[in-house]
């Protein structure tokens, strides 16, 4: 008994000195502290982050690219066998700290020399009535159940495993942080295909009306009421909204590869709903409250999850410090010839083992190690805070963007239709002999001007909108 307590003795010896020696380092509090509301927003709870794409796209064409894209695109497809990925792994770390039993069997043969104890022994030793020597050599067959355990007192396994299930679900959310950009990039691209429709009618209209005019001055200088010079000008007019009329085409090409390439689509022409482009208004986006994007928006709450699976990290670093206990036992049959193999209780062994094992000397690894795992954690609360402060500034930057662009789009509006009327008045003057002709092209060159900026302006409404959406953290739901 006294050398029992010795040994347990030296035992608490070795923890203490142990414990003095660990590293210890402690990390703050994330900030998570947002302003109560969005300047110039009101503190209404109503959220179109919390919106189905379904609700919040109401295009039928729209929702059926999204749909495909979401089914097809290959990006997605490779993120989700990477969550698949991280529950695999969810699944391995649970098994490490329960018991691991498996069925092991053997064969083995051995030739002791003569001048040795066991070769000696086996000379003079004999078997049975029969007295036959041992077999030389020697044979053993071995058949059993063998089990180890390592007891999981300081959680180490068990924060292995958590931290684990934490990485996983952070997968998760990356994923569905990809869905978000998905919507949201298939739903820009729409938009700005369908600006591209709307200004590829707004040239072929101007170009009718331009070749218009100049066949008018053609006309009037077979009258001599104009110059080569008046007409040349005109010519080169239509030819560079003729030049212009084959970028467009160009960029809806490109626009339409991009459209598919995302659907991971064969090239088809795109079905979209260009008509209504210009006419319909973009419906209010209501922003809700700051607090709620921490809720909404995956890559917030992936931050979240990645810095906990940082703190479980490195608590599991420290316990690499303490003992390792571990069982191991097994029982079975052993013998030299198979025809005792399973004899009882004769060929029956059995064994049970504990280990205790604590690192002393050259503990650099396991410093290192801990260290590491602690700058992971601060980097984690950095990349947390990070992800609130953004999502908040993308908020706030698209709400004031809608509310400049509606301002924008509604005088340049009225910018058209000044412009729209000035044209036929320009043309009636100059018939009459009371403009210039530069005044009618610089009428028709700013008129599609203001067109073309419309539609921009049109576009950027229906862009910001699908970025306030996704910065909301709406669409993958």
């Amino acid at each position: 008994m006294r050398a029992h307590y010795k040994v347990l003795s030296l035992g608490f010896l070795v923890l203490a000195v142990q414990n003095s020696c660990i590293p210890s380092q402690h990390l703050r509090e994330a900030r998570t502290e947002l302003p109560g509301s969005f300047a110039n927003a009101s503190m209404d709870t109503v959220n179109a982050g919390a919106m189905s794409w379904r609700d919040f796209f109401e295009d039928p064409q729209l929702q059926q690219l999204i749909d495909t894209a979401l089914v097809r695109n290959q990006e997605l497809n490779i993120i989700a066998q990477q969550v698949a990925i991280a529950q695999n792994e969810t699944r391995a770390r649970k098994g490490e700290y329960l018991p691991f039993l498996g069925l092991q069997g053997g064969y083995e043969v051995e030739k002791a020399s003569r001048y040795t104890r066991n070769g000696a022994v086996e000379e003079q030793l004999t078997l049975g009535e029969e007295g036959q020597a041992f077999p030389d050599p020697l044979p053993n067959y071995n058949l059993g159940l063998a089990a180890t355990w390592e007891l999981d007192i300081w959680k180490k396994l068990r924060n292995s495993k958590k931290a684990a299930v934490y990485e996983y679900l952070a997968s998760v959310e990356g994923k569905n942080f990809m869905v978000t950009n998905l919507v949201a990039e298939i739903s820009r691209l729409y938009y700005e295909l369908s600006a591209l429709d709307n200004q590829l009618i707004f040239i072929q209209k101007n170009l009718e009306i331009q070749q218009n005019a100049l066949h008018m001055v053609r006309l009037q200088k077979q009258a001599a009421r104009a110059t080569e010079l008046a007409v040349r000008r005109f010519e080169a007019e239509v030819l560079k909204n003729q030049s212009h009329l084959f970028e467009i085409k160009q960029e809806i090409v490109e626009t339409e590869n991009q459209i598919i390439f995302l659907l991971g689509h064969r090239p088809q022409t795109i079905t979209r709903n260009s008509n209504q482009f210009i006419s319909l208004d973009p419906d209010t986006v209501y922003a809700g409250i700051p607090a709620q994007l921490l809720q909404n928006r995956p890559d917030i709450r992936r931050a979240e999850l990645e810095l906990e699976a940082a703190k479980l990290n490195v608590k599991v670093a420290r316990a690499s410090f303490y003992p390792t206990v571990g069982l191991r036992a097994g029982i079975g049959f052993e013998a030299f010839k198979p025809d005792f193999l399973f004899t009882a209780p004769e060929a029956m062994v059995y064994n049970a083992v504990g280990d205790l094992v604590a690192p002393l000397v050259n503990r650099n690894a396991l410093k290192a190690a801990f260290n590491t795992a602690n700058n992971r954690q601060v980097q984690a609360m950095y990349e947390y805070e990070q992800a609130i402060l953004n999502g908040y500034v993308e908020v706030a930057n698209q709400l004031s963007n809608l509310e400049n662009l509606n301002n924008s789009y509604a005088r340049k509006n009225n910018q058209v239709k000044a412009l729209d009327a000035s044209i036929e008045l320009a043309n009636q003057l100059f018939r009459s002999a009371r403009a210039e002709y530069l005044e009618v092209l610089l009428t028709q060159r700013e008129a599609l001007e203001a067109r073309m900026e419309l539609v921009e302006t049109r576009k950027d409404q229906w862009l910001a909108r699908v970025d306030l959406y996704r910065a909301l953290g709406g669409g993958w739901n």
